[in-house]
């Protein structure tokens, strides 16, 4: 049994978007109709969120960071670093 694929087109594609997806395409090895199907798959296939795992790499990182505690104001200095 064939099954027959759908097609269309994507037009205006900004250029700085379609260099990045040209590079990724080369990067990957695939066509830029083949990148351009895997990044669809990416974007509407539901990742499932893993809590574990998630607390395993933040207790990770908190163990890097326990030596180097910020302040609130120390935080708030650096958000505003360049902000008028």
């Amino acid at each position: 049994m064939e099954v027959e694929m759908a097609n269309f087109t994507v037009k205006n594609i900004p250029p700085d978007l379609y260099k990045k997806l040209k590079k990724a395409a080369d990067m990957n090895r695939r066509s830029i109709n083949s990148e351009i199907i895997v990044c669809i798959e990416k974007s509407v296939q539901s990742q499932s969120v893993d809590s574990e795992n998630i607390l395993i790499k933040a207790k990770k990182l908190r163990k890097h960071t326990t030596d180097h505690p910020l302040t609130d104001e120390e935080l708030s200095q650096v958000k505003n670093v360049g902000r008028p």
